[in-house]
């Protein structure tokens, strides 16, 4: 059996950070204190994707009824915001297409929810052969055995399911990196 390397191991290059669905009239219906774990560790990742030159793509279901990204994560929305109707991102073309115009095949899933949306672009991410990271502190659902069941899934259909820390810091590589103290600062400051 030989080892797929580039499945597991984050390289700065390839890599691509997806905001899911955070939006501001589906929040209030996840735990409260679920929730700000998962915005916080979205927001670290955002920032950390800006030191580390991640791309971010953001996406919001149906705005016009659920509403724009939250105001926490504006800095996820810099590059534009692809909206969709189609649970799963892959449904929506221009997401796709964006995907292909960054040439990156690597791909940090966040958002919500962890057994709709955010599974269903994970098939959709696995189908089309990127290799899928999917943020278990970054994703939740309205119910735990919701979220455990979209993540479990996941893992089956060949996603690799991480956290953020053990993202960054295989971003990072090397305690030298010249982000490791700003990335080790952001991840405290999470803590808090």
């Amino acid at each position: 059996m030989t080892f797929d390397h580039d499945k597991f191991w984050l390289n700065p290059t390839q890599a691509v950070l997806v905001v899911i669905d955070v939006q501001a009239k589906l929040t209030p219906a996840m735990p409260h204190k679920v929730y700000e774990r998962m915005r916080a560790t979205t927001a670290m990742l955002v920032e950390a994707a800006g030191l580390l030159g991640l791309p971010v793509v953001t996406t919001e279901q149906y705005p016009q009824g659920i509403g724009h990204t939250v105001p926490e994560l504006a800095a996820a929305c810099a590059g534009g915001v692809i909206e969709k109707t189609s649970f799963g991102c892959c449904g929506e073309p221009a997401f796709l297409a964006k995907l292909g115009q960054l040439g990156r095949r690597q791909v940090l899933v966040t958002g919500m929810e962890a057994h709709v949306c955010v599974y269903q672009t994970v098939l959709g991410l696995l189908h089309a052969d990127y290799h899928v990271h999917l943020v278990r502190d970054a994703v939740c659902s309205r119910h735990k055995e919701d979220f455990l069941a979209g993540l479990s899934n996941a893992a089956r259909a060949g996603a690799l399911v991480i956290t953020a820390e053990m993202a960054l810091f295989q971003l990072l590589g090397d305690s030298r990196h010249a982000h490791f103290r700003a990335i080790s600062k952001l991840v405290k400051e999470r803590d808090r």
